[in-house]
């Protein structure tokens, strides 16, 4: 057996063993990673390291960490029902409030993991305080960061354009932003009804909000701090262009220092166990792009002489591939292998690029990328096991459908 085959069943075999036997995924992961690394690949503990997603895992603390100061000093509560009392009670249009938020801010120009880590921390607060399904929120937030960010102006879109250009294939950056768009909200849509969206319809937050208020301190200088340390997170990432992370920990640590009381229970509620899952499969699949499994897979698809088929199956490897590593990269990776048979002019370039984008980013609501781990990380008061288990399973229904879907509205109709 090839050294990409063994390492892609010890992959499966990894899956199998944490679903079976309740055994953190990341623990497996990394055992996973140094045997195939050391034994299959031939790599040094540097090799091995290499895929260690340091950048996240300062993310997921730094983020955590900081809300978790929130939490406990009760600003996330007195931004609830701050929020519920702006959309008049209406508990209903919550998630759609966060659908767009996130949305707007990657259009103009945040990263979608800095959206999705500022937004979901809120909105899955939200989803705690009044019975919304924390499911139904968290994949509202990350379609909603999707949704946005294929805009000319975004980071997505501007890398996207740049490497149709670099390649000298024809694009369109309305076309591509509008299908991104279209159909993370089409998703986003069917998801609030199959979720039981429809049934907060006739809910009232504010009610409650107010009748907490009476026994509540409202505002008080840990609180203001606090309001005051989150507005510097978002004008810090957005304005400045600052880590998220590094700019998250930072300010947890500031509040700490001025109430370390709040700063000592936080720190015992930073997602741990989940920062362990993702930093360990994230390695694992380092150690798969070390050895080159992922460029082997990719190869092999674009050696089939069928066009349509080839098509197809480069979105499902973008979908596969980036439900566990970086979105940007497998683009930057499958457009170039796309290339050939565009070439050819039997497939519309434009369309085949949209798919390509979509296919590869749609999937992001996995627990294994950037934004389904923020998601995991934030959720309070819920099993974070069972939450895992939703994410990963809506995660391979999107990775099984979804390319499928853009394959057929977007590159058969552009058939040459």
């Amino acid at each position: 057996m090839s050294p990409e085959l063994t390492s892609i069943l010890v992959l499966v075999v990894v899956f199998v063993i944490a679903t079976t036997r309740s055994i953190n995924m990341g623990v497996l992961s990394f055992a996973a990673a140094f045997g195939v690394g050391e034994l299959v690949a031939d790599l040094d503990a540097d090799g091995i390291f290499a895929g260690f997603p340091g950048d996240l895992f300062v993310v997921l603390v730094g983020v955590t960490y900081l809300f978790a100061i929130a939490r406990a000093n009760g600003t996330t509560d007195w931004l609830v029902r701050a929020a519920i009392r702006l959309v008049g009670g209406r508990v209903a249009l919550i998630p759609w409030v966060m659908f767009v938020i996130t949305g707007t801010l990657t259009a103009i120009g945040a990263l979608s993991p800095a959206a999705v880590a500022i937004v979901a921390p809120v909105a899955l607060s939200f989803a705690a305080r009044y019975g919304i399904s924390p499911l139904l929120m968290g994949a509202m937030v990350v379609h909603g960061a999707q949704g946005g960010g294929f805009s000319p102006i975004s980071v997505y879109g501007s890398i996207v354009n740049g490497i149709v250009e670099r390649e000298g294939l024809p694009g369109n950056e309305v076309f591509l932003f509008l299908a991104s768009a279209v159909v993370n909200l089409v998703i986003a849509a069917v998801l609030f009804v199959v979720l039981g969206g429809l049934k907060l319809s006739g809910r009232e937050g504010d009610r409650a909000g107010e009748r907490e208020a009476g026994e509540d301190p409202g505002l008080n200088p840990a609180r203001i701090t606090t309001l005051a340390a989150l507005a510097a997170l978002v004008v810090g990432v957005l304005a400045f262009d600052l880590d998220a992370g590094l700019s998250a920990i930072t300010l947890a640590v500031l509040l700490n220092l001025c109430w370390p009381d709040e700063g000592r229970r936080a720190v015992g509620q930073i997602a741990w166990p989940t920062v362990l899952l993702i930093c360990g499969v994230l390695t694992y699949v380092g150690v798969l792009e070390e050895m080159g499994t992922i460029a082997y897979a990719g190869n092999a698809v674009g050696d089939i002489g069928v066009p349509l088929l080839a098509a197809v199956l480069l979105c499902y490897i973008g979908a596969i591939i980036s439900a566990f590593a970086s979105s940007v990269g497998i683009m930057g990776a499958l457009i170039p292998l796309a290339v050939p048979f565009l070439a050819q002019g039997e497939i519309g370039a434009v369309g085949m690029i949209a798919a390509l984008a979509v296919s590869a980013t749609v999937v992001d609501v996995s627990p294994f990328s950037t934004n389904g781990a923020l998601v995991l990380a934030a959720a309070p008061e819920v099993d974070r096991e069972r939450f895992f288990r939703q994410l990963m399973v809506y995660g391979g229904v999107v990775v099984t459908a979804v390319p499928a879907v853009v394959w057929l509205a977007l590159v058969v109709p552009g058939i040459g």
